[in-house]
């Protein structure tokens, strides 16, 4: 089937239920709150509030088989090349388990239990040593999934030590990052593939002079470019962990780039996170489509973006400590999905990713859920809460799930009222992920599923989601810029030019 003809058999099908609220498909099907559910180990997933009906369903399934879903996810974790623009395989799945006969797939296995062993082994040094704090420097798929892991999870799994990031370039970031800390106590990550991010250099820089003396046995790298770290820092090749070309920046916080989450919550919590993201895969690759979590999950997706039309999603996290969920979800999901080019070459036909965004319930609430419940555009919803709470605070835990439980029913039935300022239109759709627990087993599995999501959208739109060249560009012409703000040559660009103008006073 064509992309325009499975398109085509999409708006067919949202064409037939556009005219039947949400509230009425519901009613009309008694078993859909049960049937429209899934558990896989520590996740609950109902999208009994999807605008869709079993027809629909039936049809996204007949796409989805269509499209290959079974024999694109063997190929990715058999270790083929599904990156095929820059001609390597992806295999983030391997950094977790054990799932192929494939050779590349063994070795890459191999390799990263290797690595993890040298992961504890520093994990354990540093643990014998008198530091207290680290601070990782990374950007990107680099920074945004190690920090949320280590901000979700510290709580539950404390490790020894505290742990900074920092990011951005800004000077100022890193002037509050180092405030309060102790140059005698602090170590530092540099986290970067190829070790030629700017970012990443400057700060590194930055942080190793200010560790002065202490520099020398407190630096350590993680990279694919074992060299560069040595030659620009000084650090020897046991204190560098090894990164891989088969694995894209925002998929590595499972392997050696995970190491601030080791620190942040200890290693075997850290193996325990790995193991949850395993038991995902395990299910998402031997599952058929119509009780496999991420299949729903993405065939929702691609549902609500080509189907009704959708053009963004809100992923809200009833839990503080998934407070940076959405930021990472923002990375993982745009720059995967953000592609107009098939994978011959051609112009796609349709729209691909919608813009994600989002935040932590019930601080949203005063703030955008205005425009989610009576703005123009319906903006679908996964809402994620946590059944069991870590706080002695009971009477908090059932305020939230208090609120979690009525912004979605909010959302799907709305609410009549003879004053048009008052009444909500309902028929908001909203997919609800419920973990047991907030564990690193549970984050693990929960992460997993968004990636083995991504990946199916991108086999249906037949798109490459594992490079990213569109953040390249504009790393390109910062570059060129550079002299220019030092006064050193004139920018092309004329409102270039006088914006530095500006910029230099």
């Amino acid at each position: 089937m064509s992309d325009a003809s499975r398109l085509s058999l999409l708006s067919a099908q949202a064409g037939r239920v556009a005219n039947t609220t949400l509230p009425q498909l519901i009613a009309a099907d008694p078993a859909r709150a049960q049937d429209f559910a899934l558990r896989v180990g520590p996740i609950y997933a109902s999208f009994a509030r999807q605008h869709y009906d079993r027809e629909a369903l039936a049809a996204l399934f007949a796409a989805a088989e269509q499209a290959g879903f079974a024999a694109r996810l063997r190929a990715l974790f058999d270790g083929e090349t599904v990156n095929i623009t820059e001609r390597r395989p992806a295999l983030h799945t391997a950094l977790r388990g054990d799932f192929s006969q494939a050779q590349v797939a063994r070795d890459a296995h191999a390799q990263a239990l290797q690595a993890r062993r040298r992961m504890r082994a520093i994990v354990d040094a540093l643990a014998a040593s008198d530091v207290t704090d680290i601070v990782s420097i990374g950007i990107g798929g680099s920074d945004l999934g190690p920090r949320l892991a280590a901000d979700a999870l510290s709580g539950a799994a404390p490790g020894r030590f505290r742990v900074h990031f920092l990011s951005n370039v800004d000077g100022h970031a890193a002037q509050r990052t180092l405030a309060g800390l102790d140059p005698a106590r602090t170590a530092a990550l540099l986290i970067s593939k190829t070790f030629g991010t700017q970012e990443t250099l400057l700060n590194g820089a930055l942080v190793r002079d200010w560790l002065g003396a202490h520099a020398g046995e407190r630096l350590y790298a993680i990279s694919a470019n074992v060299e560069r770290p040595a030659a620009a820092f000084g650090i020897p090749p046991e204190r560098i962990l090894p990164m891989w070309d088969w694995v894209g920046g925002r998929y590595s916080l499972w392997s050696a780039v995970g190491l601030p989450i080791a620190l942040a919550i200890g290693m075997d919590a850290f193996e325990a996170f790995l193991d949850g993201a395993a038991e995902m895969d395990a299910h998402v690759l031997e599952t058929p489509a119509p009780r496999n979590l991420a299949a729903w999950h993405a065939l929702t997706a691609i549902w609500n973006r080509n189907g009704l039309g959708y053009a963004t999603q809100a992923v809200l996290a009833y839990d503080d400590r998934l407070k940076l969920l959405s930021n990472y979800l923002q990375q993982l999901v745009m720059e995967s999905l953000g592609k107009s080019t098939r994978l011959d070459g051609r112009a796609i036909v349709g729209d691909t990713v919608p813009v994600w965004w989002g935040g932590v319930g019930t601080d949203t609430q005063h703030s955008f859920f205005q425009a989610l419940h009576q703005g123009s555009s319906i903006v679908p919803g996964d809402f994620i809460g946590v059944i069991r709470a870590d706080t002695p605070y009971a009477e908090n835990h059932r305020a939230l799930h208090a609120n979690l439980l009525a912004q979605t029913e909010a959302f799907a039935n709305g609410q009549a009222n003879e004053d048009p300022h008052r009444a909500y239109a309902g028929s908001r759709p909203s997919t609800t992920i419920l973990l047991d627990a907030l564990t690193p087993r549970s984050l693990g599995a929960l992460l997993a599923l968004y990636e083995h999501s991504v990946y199916l959208q991108s086999v249906f739109w037949d798109i490459n989601a594992f490079d990213q060249f569109g953040v390249e560009l504009g790393k390109q012409v910062a570059s060129r810029l550079l002299p220019a703000l030092a006064g050193e040559a004139e920018a092309e660009d004329p409102v270039t030019r006088e914006l530095i103008a500006q910029l230099r006073g």
